[in-house]
């Protein structure tokens, strides 16, 4: 028994020896350690470390984005709003696609689908980017300059400087740009240009750049449109299960009142760019993010901090491509306070009417019912006409008509009509450009007809030296006898002049490459007929060209005001109307008399014309302070087309406008002051003892102490012996010559002016224009000429003149000012001394009404040296302008209002009409308020006289509004007040 159990026993020992021995053993052993490892950890990661993990799972997962508080309002001085914020719905795309090959076409698909619906219901996308269609279908930057053109391009290329970029990125065209982001293999949009029509491509391309430019921040979603209609609203919300990462999202939009009375002064908002945010100190850096908007013009750009809210947080929880799974409330954005400019809205409103209505009515007055005038001819600024071709022409030159729409499916009858005629004319055309650039016998330029020295000026100024840089202006050099042939004597003919400017090597010859067979060229005879090549190639389809063959087609008759008029109708510019549709075409209603009556009524508009006049400006302050109560610019423009998502179409459209809506005329435009300067000069002379109160200078028309010897504005008459309140209320220029003259008289000179005669023998000798200047420029710089007016927007530096004492002492040798500036130097002559910098703000308050903010006066200077005999006489001049020479004021002088002015006219040309110009102040005997108006090309300063009178009226109530904001052209009066 013992022996078995042992045998037993020792089997069982060899066994476990076996197993132990073996690899399974160790392979089980091996299993149940790790298995126990695992358990621990799976234990302290769960159990123990399990919230831990989790909270900082979250924040991975976890993103903070920043929500822009409300921006603050803007509100005039009496609580009228003039910006505001209103909310309404978008749409938009936030980029939550997984990588793939597929990702480009399938967001693409997406995005198109958005773009059919959205546009299907009258709603439009966005159209910000930074290249837009031009009139001849090809892609062009929207940039105004090559600065603003490199850093889009910059920013395209993921460059953060200009300087990053290679010379070919720098080189790129609008066209590279949409060939770059529609095929590049690692950055592109996987957009086939092929297969869609340019106009398609473009808006695929808008709404693609702008979701990249939140590519690392995915979960900020995209604006496709803005401001959309219920309509559509409705159905994106209905197809959302199909269209991935499109969302309805409610957005505040800034909104502006009247908006084209005050876009010059207020401005847009809009997306800060790169080059806005590189401007900013590193701290202000931290108080914005590149997504933020902010004030991009005006009051908007110069209030944006204030007017900025604080911002807000959420946090959001994203998955692995962005997409937000779960939003947590986080801190609330806080509204930016309100801003109470000094404008008088309604003041403000009245005079941009006002404006408008005499501009209309100095334009009925000079239209003549003629195709064609040839100014070059007049003598004088104030005989220029306008033709009644220029009004027909301007309808295709400034774009009002879209002349690439006659020839379309869809044209009109007349523009299918106009479009047969100019197809047929524009092939004479080209045809006689090909003889005349390839036959060295051609007629010199100067013998050529008008219509074919256009061509040639535009062809050879236009194209190949501005805009293409075929002709390379720096190489030319401009004392070469072949050159002032061609641009000054006019001797030779554009083959002669083009072959020699190649041999010259003024030429780029690497632009021509692909006009000469096989991109090379054996010699210069080659080269030329490249030459030929491009520019035929590039008129066939450049608008400008098309434009200039338009222009001579209308004065030649060969398209007809009738045609254009009829247009007008077709293209919906103007609201159909039955009956004069039908009188023009049946001839019943002649063109002439049917555009007079659409600028009579307002339904055109000067600045639609754009013709000589068709802009204006009055600045207007308060005697007391300096707070200025009107600031107007016509034209102005819809800064609601501006504001949030920009109309690239629209802000390209502003910049081309020949009426230049984005310039501000009150602020930026500077002329000479003509007689506007007298008032100074008065105060110069009487100041400096040169003249006093008693003083008497006589009048003979012209002045013959220096020269060559300038007239008076009343020549060959005069004005006899007057005092310097008749030499101001007389305007007379031989008066104020004198005081000129003497003001440039060295130690000894005035005291032989009692003996001199009308050469001034006895005083020449110690004449110095240099000494004239001297004390000039002093009281120029004392009623702040020399500096900015003080507004807090963009304005142009003033210039004092630097030449001839006699002619600068009747506005005129280089003294140039702005509107905003001759506003500030009147206030200092009303208020009799004291030159306060002008303001546009009145208060800050916060979003509960309380008082942030309030701005004081700021006084820059006194004149306290200019004694009180000196400004009355100042003032009786001035209100004698008023009292005793002109028509113009004859029912204000019966009122009980007392105003006191100064007219003046500035040359431009002989070939441009006189820029109008008049200051003054009222009530006379206790100035309240001061103003400047000019009208630029406004042939006379009876018009701007008009002008100031009709917006004294309203301002003070002398008669009812509607007398004076009428809706319809002006009825100007014929003779200037004061006669300059």
């Amino acid at each position: 028994m013992q022996v078995n159990l042992y045998s037993l026993w020792d089997r069982v020992k060899s066994g476990i020896y076996e197993v132990v021995k073996s690899r399974v053993f160790v392979a089980v052993i091996i299993f149940c350690v790790l298995s126990a490892i695992l358990l621990q950890r799976v234990f302290y990661l769960q159990i123990v470390k399990g919230q831990s993990f989790a909270d900082e799972y979250k924040l991975q997962i976890q993103k903070t984005k920043e929500i822009q508080g409300t921006r603050g309002k803007i509100y005039d001085r009496n609580g009228n709003l003039l910006a505001y914020n209103e909310l309404a719905y978008s749409v938009t795309i936030e980029d939550n696609w997984e990588d793939s090959a597929d990702k480009n076409k399938e967001i693409n698909k997406v995005i198109n689908t958005v773009i059919d619906i959205v546009e299907s219901n009258g709603d439009t996308v966005i159209n910000n980017f930074g290249v837009i269609l031009d009139g001849d279908g090809n892609y062009k930057f929207v940039a105004e300059n090559d600065t603003q053109r490199l850093r889009f391009i910059a920013d395209v290329y993921g460059k953060k400087t200009i300087d990053e970029l290679s010379d070919k990125q720098k080189s790129s065209t609008a066209q590279d740009i949409i060939d770059y982001l529609c095929t590049d293999k690692l950055y592109g949009y996987g957009i086939n240009e092929k297969k869609m029509d340019k106009e398609a491509v473009l808006k695929l391309v808008n709404i693609r750049y702008a979701i990249s430019l939140n590519s690392f921040q995915k979960f900020i979603a995209t604006t496709i449109a803005e401001d959309v209609s219920d309509e559509t609203v409705a159905v994106i919300m209905e197809n959302l299960d199909s269209l991935q990462g499109i969302d309805i999202e409610e957005e505040s939009l800034r909104r502006y009142t009247d908006s084209k009375c005050f876009a010059s002064v207020i401005g847009y908002t809009g997306q800060i760019s790169q080059e806005d945010y590189d401007a900013l100190s590193k701290k202000e850096q931290e108080e914005y993010s590149k997504q933020d908007t902010v004030g991009k013009a005006g009051l908007e750009k110069t209030l944006d901090k204030q007017l900025q809210g604080k911002k807000g947080q959420v946090k959001l929880y994203v998955n692995s491509v962005g997409k937000v799974i779960e939003t947590v409330k986080g801190k609330d954005p806080e509204a930016g306070n309100d801003v109470y400019l000094t404008l008088n809205a309604n003041l403000q409103k009245a005079a941009y009417h006002i404006i408008e209505q005499e501009l209309a009515g100095i334009l009925l007055s000079k239209i003549q019912n003629t195709l064609d005038f040839d100014r070059t001819k007049v003598e004088d600024g104030s005989d220029v006409i306008i033709p009644i071709g220029d009004v027909y022409n301007t309808f295709i030159s400034n774009d009002i008509l879209d002349m690439s729409h006659f020839g379309e499916e869809d044209a009109g009858t007349t523009e299918k009509e106009v479009a047969a005629i100019f197809g047929s004319r524009k092939e004479e055309v080209l045809s006689s450009l090909t003889s005349a650039l390839t036959d060295p016998d051609e007629r010199a330029y100067k013998d050529m007809s008008k219509e074919m020295q256009a061509y040639m000026t535009y062809i050879v100024s236009e194209i190949l030296t501005n805009t293409t840089g075929v002709i390379m202006s720096d190489a030319i050099d401009t004392n070469d006898s072949t050159y002032k042939a061609w641009k000054d004597d006019e001797t030779i003919n554009v083959y002669t002049y083009l072959n020699y400017a190649i041999s010259k090597n003024w030429v780029d010859t690497s632009k021509l490459k692909e006009f000469v067979k096989d991109g090379k060229y054996s010699d210069a005879g080659e080269l030329y007929q490249g030459m030929v090549k491009y520019i035929i190639d590039y008129v066939e389809s450049n608008s400008g060209f098309d434009k200039l063959i338009y222009k001579y087609m209308i004065k030649s008759g060969a398209v007809t005001g009738r045609q254009i008029c009829l247009m007008l109708y077709e293209q919906k510019i103007l609201e159909y109307d039955e009956a004069q549709y039908n009188g023009l075409l049946s001839g019943s209603i002649g063109a002439y008399d049917f555009l007079r009556g659409k600028i009579q009524d307002l339904t055109i508009t000067p600045g639609q014309l754009a013709l000589e006049p068709c802009t204006g400006s009055i600045v207007m302050t308060d005697t007391n302070s300096g707070q200025v109560l009107a600031c107007v610019s016509y034209p102005g423009y819809d800064n609601n087309r501006l504001a949030n998502a920009m109309d690239s179409d629209y802000y390209n459209k502003l910049l081309t406008d020949q009426s230049r809506p984005f310039y501000n005329n009150a602020t930026q435009e500077k002329t000479a002051p003509g007689s506007t300067y007298k008032p100074l000069v008065a105060v110069a002379g009487l100041t400096e003892g040169v003249i006093n109160t008693d003083s008497y200078i006589t009048c003979h028309g012209i002045y013959e102490k220096i020269q060559p010897s300038p007239k008076c504005w009343i020549y060959p008459q005069a004005h006899g012996t007057l005092n310097v309140e008749g030499g101001i209320e007389n305007s007379c220029n031989s008066f104020f010559y004198e005081v000129g003259y003497r003001l440039g008289l060295k130690e000894g000179g005035l005291s032989q002016v009692a003996s001199d005669n009308n050469e001034g023998s006895a005083t020449n000798s110690y004449y110095s224009s240099d000494l004239g200047l001297d004390k000039l420029k002093k009281y120029a710089e004392a009623f702040g000429l020399n500096e900015t007016s003080g507004l807090e927007i963009d304005e142009s530096s003033p210039q004092i003149s630097d030449e001839d004492s006699v002619r600068s002492a009747i506005g005129q040798g280089r003294n140039n000012y702005t509107t905003s500036q001759l506003a500030k130097y009147i206030t200092a002559v009303a208020n009799k001394g004291t030159v306060y910098d002008l303001t546009l703000l009145n208060k800050v308050t916060s979003v509960d009404g309380k008082t942030i903010k309030e701005y004081e006066p700021k006084v820059k200077n006194k004149l306290s040296d200019v004694t009180a005999s000196t400004w009355n006489a100042v003032h009786n001049g001035m209100r004698a302008v008023i009292v005793n020479h002109s028509a113009t004021f004859s029912d204000l002088n019966t009122s009980s209002l007392k105003l006191s002015g100064k007219t003046g006219t500035a040359q431009q040309s002989t070939t441009h009409p006189d820029h109008g110009l008049f200051v003054g102040f009222a009530p006379s005997d206790s100035p309240e308020v001061a103003f400047a108006i000019r009208i630029a090309n406004g042939y006379s300063s009876t018009f701007a006289s008009e002008v100031g009178r009709d917006v004294m009226k309203y301002y003070y109530e002398i008669v009812p509004e509607d007398e004076i904001i009428t809706g319809e052209a002006a009825t100007i009066g014929s003779s200037a007040t004061g006669g300059d």
